[in-house]
């Protein structure tokens, strides 16, 4: 399934700030901690809890929150489908990266062994 440039444009746009409250409430609803979801971010992203709420206080863009993330090398491990999108099919970089977040937090919220989740 090929996402397209308008789909492409409108998800680069989004803050972060603006998503991250939402990852919170579906790993929380799911007795999932606010650590864990941090240790997803921090392996996928390389940001620490201190450089995540930066970005959140500056309201970056997923453009420029995934600019400045150092990605996990182990993050092309990271398949399935998220949001009706088969992840290992997505061609544009920067969607394919925010899709890697969500499939992440999805997998936390579903009660994954974190072993798992980090690809480890």
């Amino acid at each position: 399934m090929k996402t397209t440039p308008k789909h492409d444009e409108r998800i680069a746009k989004m803050t972060f700030a603006s998503v991250y409250p939402h990852y919170v409430t579906k790993v929380e609803k799911k007795d999932r901690t606010l650590e864990e979801l941090h240790q997803v971010i921090e392996w996928l992203t390389g940001f620490n809890i201190e450089k995540v709420n930066e970005l959140i206080d500056r309201k970056v863009t997923f453009k420029t929150f995934f600019e400045k993330a150092t990605l996990n090398p182990n993050s092309n491990l990271i398949t399935g489908v998220i949001c009706g999108y088969r992840i290992e099919e997505i061609e544009t970089p920067l969607t394919k990266q925010i899709r890697y977040l969500d499939k992440l937090v999805d997998e936390l919220a579903k009660g994954r062994k974190m072993e798992k989740i980090l690809r480890a």
